[in-house]
């Protein structure tokens, strides 16, 4: 069994998702049990609690050695208020877990993986249990927890070392003390709700702060609102365009993303965990 801990770094979620949650994985993954920590439900300002609260309890359920896992309930904003003082706390347990997230939570996998804290993980959180579409995401990482890798974004090759993120949490990770050194990686990145140019913008940050990859690839880019003019460059076509410039391989696409397809990244070079 995987005994998975659930904690709301950034924003909250209702006592109805944590039941969905709790609902589908008993009926269809017996094999492992899931707890929220009481904290996701709590509220202040834009926050699931005030920055010492959603502290205290991330690191509650990281060191607690009862769990073996800590799924993130929800992206928003947020958690990169206390990512840093979060891994300068963990134990040795903390060291021993997964960690699941992805959106904002890029923040918190970027800090576990700079500071060599278990085993961060792109893959969709516990907010989505309440549509089919949702638990289809959530199955994914699921069935990575029982030792199937079938969920696994599919150019994940086992050899190369390999991220995910959320392209405007990148962006901002960088020049930070979150940001671990990517030399050598493949990077994916998606974005959600951003404007074309904007997200050209982005490119041109990390083209020139990241020029020493193995390669990027490009997942989803959802939402995109309606600008007054066209930009006249795809998303793929910007990537492209900035990896040229940067010197990166454009590697294509990946399934990653604010939808339904969004599949599982480990962080690094790992195999999913022995079944149960």
């Amino acid at each position: 069994m995987t005994r998975i801990a659930i904690c709301a770094p950034a924003t909250a979620i209702t006592r109805d998702h944590a039941a969905a949650m709790e609902a589908f994985v008993a009926a269809e993954y017996p094999q492992h049990s899931v707890w929220f920590h009481d904290q996701c439900f709590e509220t202040f300002a834009h926050y699931a609690g005030d920055d010492l609260t959603r502290l205290n309890a991330l690191v509650e359920c990281a060191n607690n050695p009862e769990f073996d896992a800590v799924w993130f309930a929800k992206g928003g904003y947020g958690s990169n208020r206390i990512a840093q003082a979060a891994t300068a706390r963990m134990n040795d347990a903390a060291r021993e877990k997964t960690y699941v997230g992805f959106s904002d939570m890029g923040y918190m996998l970027a800090a576990l993986y700079r500071a060599g804290i278990g085993q961060p993980v792109h893959g969709s959180m516990p907010v989505s249990a309440r549509s089919e579409r949702g638990r289809g995401a959530l199955r994914r990482v699921l069935n990575w927890f029982s030792g199937d890798a079938s969920g696994v974004e599919p150019s994940v090759d086992g050899k190369t070392p390999t991220v995910a993120f959320n392209l405007i949490t990148l962006a901002m990770l960088v020049d930070t003390p979150l940001l671990p050194d990517l030399t050598g990686h493949v990077v994916m990145v998606e974005e959600v709700s951003e404007h074309l140019y904007a997200i050209d913008r982005l490119f041109f940050s990390l083209a020139n702060t990241l020029p020493r990859l193995a390669g990027l690839r490009l997942g989803a880019v959802t939402a995109v609102p309606e600008n007054d003019r066209d930009f006249g460059q795809t998303p793929e076509e910007i990537a492209k365009f900035w990896c040229d410039r940067a010197g990166i391989p454009f590697l294509g696409r990946a399934r990653i993303g604010h939808t339904a397809d969004n599949h599982v990244v480990p962080f690094g070079v790992a195999s999913p965990p022995q079944a149960p």
